[in-house]
C-alpha cells in the first residue's frame, strides 16, 4: 500500500501539471513514481529533466541503459523499477528470451564486450562503490569505453539507485 497518497493530476499546481503532461506524452501514461513526486513540483521537474538527460540522450544505446536500470533495480530489490524497465526493454523490441538472458546470465545476452563491461561496472558501483578500483576503470578503457560512456552508465545507475530507494521507502504501487 502506497504510504503517500498519489497527487491527483486535476489538483496539482500548474508547474506540476505541465511536467505530468510532458511525461504522459512521452510514455502514454504517467507512472505513479511521477505522481508521487508531483507533491513537490521542483523535485518532479528536476527528476523528469534528469530522466530525459540520462535515458533519452547520450551515446549509450537505449538497450544498455534500460539493462543497467533493470539490473541495478534488481540488485536493490526494487520490483517497481525492474518491472517498469523490463517493460521498457520490451517496448524497444527486446525479446522475452533476451530479457531472460539479461536478468539471469548477462554473458548470454547480446551485448558487446564494452557494453557488458559498462553494465558490470555500473552494478559494482551500485553495490560496492568503495571497492571500485583504478583497475576496474582501466578495464573499462581496455574494453573500449570512453569517459563519456563511463559517466553516462554511472548516471543511469545513480538515477535508479535514487528512484529505487524513493519508491521502496514509500511503497509506491506499480501502475503499468
Amino acid at each position: 500500500m502506497t504510504r503517500i497518497k498519489l497527487a491527483e493530476e486535476a489538483k496539482v499546481s500548474k508547474e506540476a501539471a505541465e511536467v505530468l503532461k510532458e511525461i504522459e506524452e512521452a510514455f502514454g501514461m504517467v507512472p505513479n513514481l511521477f505522481k508521487t513526486y508531483a507533491h513537490h513540483p521542483p523535485l518532479l521537474k528536476a527528476n523528469w529533466n534528469k530522466v530525459k538527460a540520462v535515458m533519452m540522450e547520450g551515446t549509450l544505446s537505449r538497450k544498455v541503459k534500460e539493462t543497467i536500470a533493470v539490473m541495478v533495480s534488481k540488485d536493490n530489490s526494487c520490483n517497481y523499477c525492474v518491472s517498469a524497465h523490463t517493460a521498457s526493454l520490451k517496448s524497444i523490441g527486446i525479446s522475452d528470451e533476451e530479457i531472460n538472458n539479461i536478468k539471469e546470465d548477462i554473458e548470454k545476452a547480446d551485448f558487446s564486450v564494452k557494453e557488458k563491461a559498462l553494465i558490470f561496472f555500473s552494478r559494482k558501483a551500485n553495490l560496492e562503490p568503495l571497492k571500485v578500483s583504478d583497475s576496474d576503470v582501466e578495464s573499462l578503457r581496455l574494453a573500449g569505453a570512453s569517459d563519456v560512456e563511463i559517466i553516462e552508465a554511472l548516471g543511469v545507475m545513480e538515477l535508479f539507485t535514487a528512484f529505487n530507494k524513493f519508491l521502496d521507502s514509500l511503497q509506491v504501487e506499480m501502475n503499468f
